[in-house]
């Protein structure tokens, strides 16, 4: 097999919401690339937040491993020896591309880009809100002239490979709140728009749903142009385009917890006369497409990630694939100390919290937004527990926790000896005491000296 250029396609915010995966959003273009490829019914991520998250797409490994425990602008950053996707692609002889955000790291040298069209890659110095200028539109008209002017190294036998990321659907700050830039976009109306299948059905999510209906408008018309202009270059069949997310919806019980909600995602793939159409149920994690992408391009996998590739999936190409049991996904840092790690097998959730906060955690653009404030009382009057199980099978919103059950017992103890050891194997530093900010010093965090505990949920 000839190795095929390769397009990444990402966006914030946007989970599984589209028409292929049965919302009521039109994403037509999107609906299209999912027909003609491979769409992954059950890809989770490892954060339901944006850096760490995207940090494992791109070093294959979670986000305590890889060091980005929190926002890249935030004071995180990947640690001295990690090798990212981009670098590997270009050491094979890839010609490699960086269009829109990144949100990886405040240096983006350290990508290992060749080229970096992007303005907004978000330098040291760069403002936090920089990466608001990719807009879906603006980025893969970029990426369409570059294929339009030849340059890129398709005019010799070297493949590419692009990254093209779009800001939407994060939401922006505006009235006093946090909405999803109504005035930019072309919402429908919020009588016309489907509820949420994870929240009750209010006025303020119905509002805030119409609004990022608009901005998805702008990413499915991007992955329209790109498909475009790979077409017009002569180059569909010689291209892997990979489109994705890097966590659930900007919305209460989604981003920013472990709730299905929060760490499903997207995951479209195709190839044309290589990755057939078909729709995969396999459980897979973002950690995993890095090895994969490295595979697809004949680059070897490195030995010491945790991701392994799930090429043999869609390739058929004769080898064999053990199935996941399980993925594995957390958050440590976000706007505040949150730390939770969590294990989702078919159909059990095991999610351990470390820290004291509401029910249900909502990022600062969530809790000032429409849809948040209609549940800043529910779900900040009461604090959450330590210890979450779910039956996904009879429970798929997650609403009954069965942790204190004794019929279920066993299962929690299973499934807690299972997060146990991952951690345990994966050095996370939460089993040692709560995760500090470099700047902890000067927050003056009241920390001290605590150590978690796994085995006695109710110290702290």
């Amino acid at each position: 097999m000839t190795v095929p250029n390769i397009v990444l396609i990402h966006c914030h915010d946007l989970g599984k919401y589209l028409g292929c995966y049965g919302a009521g959003a039109e994403t037509p273009q999107l609906d299209l690339l999912a027909s003609e490829g491979a769409r992954f019914d059950r890809h989770f991520v490892t954060a339901p937040q944006c850096s760490p998250s995207r940090a494992s797409l791109m070093t294959g490994n979670h986000p305590h491993e890889n060091g980005l425990m929190g926002l890249a602008h935030g004071d995180w950053e990947l640690g001295p020896d990690e090798r990212l996707l981009p670098e590997y692609l270009s050491e094979a002889g890839y010609d490699t591309h960086l269009f829109g955000l990144q949100h990886v790291t405040r240096y983006p040298d350290r990508l290992g880009y060749d080229r970096i069209h992007a303005e907004d890659a978000l330098t040291a110095d760069a403002p936090t809100s920089v990466h608001e200028q990719a807009r879906a539109r603006d980025v893969a008209d970029e990426f369409a002239t570059m294929l339009a002017e030849g340059d890129h190294a398709t005019d010799t036998e070297d493949p590419f490979f692009a990254s093209v990321g779009f800001f939407e659907c994060h939401r922006v700050e505006e009235n006093g709140g946090f909405g999803f830039d109504a005035d930019r976009y072309d919402p429908p109306d919020s009588e016309d728009v489907e509820p949420l299948s994870f929240l009750p059905d209010r006025p303020g999510v119905r509002a805030d749903t119409a609004e990022m209906e608009g901005m998805l408008e702008a990413i499915d018309d991007g992955v329209g142009t790109i498909l475009e202009a790979l077409e017009t270059a002569g180059l569909t069949e010689e291209t892997l385009v990979v489109f994705t997310t890097e966590h659930g919806l900007a919305f209460p019980r989604a981003k920013g917890c472990c709730f299905d909600a929060g760490i499903e995602a997207a995951l479209l793939m195709r190839y044309p006369g290589v990755v057939d159409s078909q729709v995969r149920d396999e459980l897979v994690s973002n950690v995993d497409v890095f090895a994969t992408l490295l595979e697809v391009a004949d680059v070897p996998v490195p030995d010491d990630i945790s991701g392994r590739s799930f090429a043999s999936l869609v390739l058929d190409d004769g080898s064999t694939y053990e199935p996941r049991e399980r993925i594995f996904a957390g958050m440590t840092w976000h706007d505040r100390y949150n730390p939770i790690r969590a294990v989702r097998t078919d159909r059990w959730k095991y999610v351990r919290n470390f820290w004291h906060l509401p029910l249900v955690y909502m990022t600062t653009d969530i809790y000032a937004s429409a849809a948040g404030r209609e549940f800043q009382e529910e779900y900040y009057g009461e604090q959450r527990p330590y210890v979450e199980l779910y039956d996904l099978e009879s429970d798929p919103g997650e609403r009954e926790n069965l942790a204190d059950d004794p019929a279920f017992e066993d299962v929690r103890e299973r499934l807690r000896d299972d997060l146990l050891e991952w951690m345990m194997e994966t050095d996370d530093p939460l089993l040692e005491g709560p995760v500090l900010p470099s700047d902890w010093e000067e927050m003056h965090l009241p920390i001290g000296d605590a150590r978690h505990n796994i085995d006695q949920p109710d110290e702290r």
